[in-house]
């Protein structure tokens, strides 16, 4: 296999696009990443800690600094006044094909229903397709997220017969789905 897919986003990423802004989280930002992340919704999704306080958040931002620093991941705030962070939307190499990209996302509960991801997802997919060199731009839903697979459909994905990837999150086995990006895939 050729060498692994590296994301070498410039030093400081921030797109703009669909009314909505990505841009790197920062330490002033725990608040907001505690606000996201502590749900039963995304805990149930995501394999975040849970519950999800100050020290998680900080943890979880170190981890996500350290993954940006070599080259492994992306994980952007999504915001649609480029401040205040809704949500989260993350770019990185899959773990089942590292040619393909993966992109993943949550939406903090109080801003559901309004297309962040769906925004999110479109604005890092072009992202994606333009920048980073892979074969696929892909994402990995669990059988039974409804609102997942909606955002999937919603913004060009399809169902792929890629066998189904296998995760442990939290204890459990959990079951993920391929979905690919059509109609420019990279």
């Amino acid at each position: 296999m050729d060498s692994p897919l590296t994301l070498a986003p410039p030093p400081y990423l921030r797109l703009e696009g669909e009314g909505i802004h990505l841009r790197e989280w920062s330490e002033e930002d725990i608040p907001a990443l505690v606000e996201v992340y502590d749900d039963p919704e995304i805990a149930r999704w995501t394999p975040v800690a849970s519950p999800f306080d100050t020290m998680a958040a900080q943890v979880y931002l170190t981890e996500a600094q350290e993954a940006r620093a070599q080259g492994r991941k992306v994980q952007l705030a999504i915001t649609t006044d480029g401040v205040l962070p809704r949500g989260e939307a993350l770019l990185f190499r899959s773990k089942a094909d590292e040619r393909d990209v993966e992109i993943a996302y949550g939406v903090g509960a109080a801003h559901r229903g309004r297309g962040l991801a769906s925004r999110a997802v479109r604005l890092l997919s072009e992202y994606a397709v333009r920048h980073t060199g892979a074969r696929r731009v892909v994402l990995c839903i669990e059988e039974g997220n409804a609102a997942s697979i909606a955002v999937a459909r919603s913004t060009g994905f399809t169902l792929t017969d890629d066998e189904p990837v296998l995760r442990t999150s939290r204890g459990r086995q959990i079951t993920l789905r391929t979905w690919s990006l059509t109609g420019g895939a990279a």
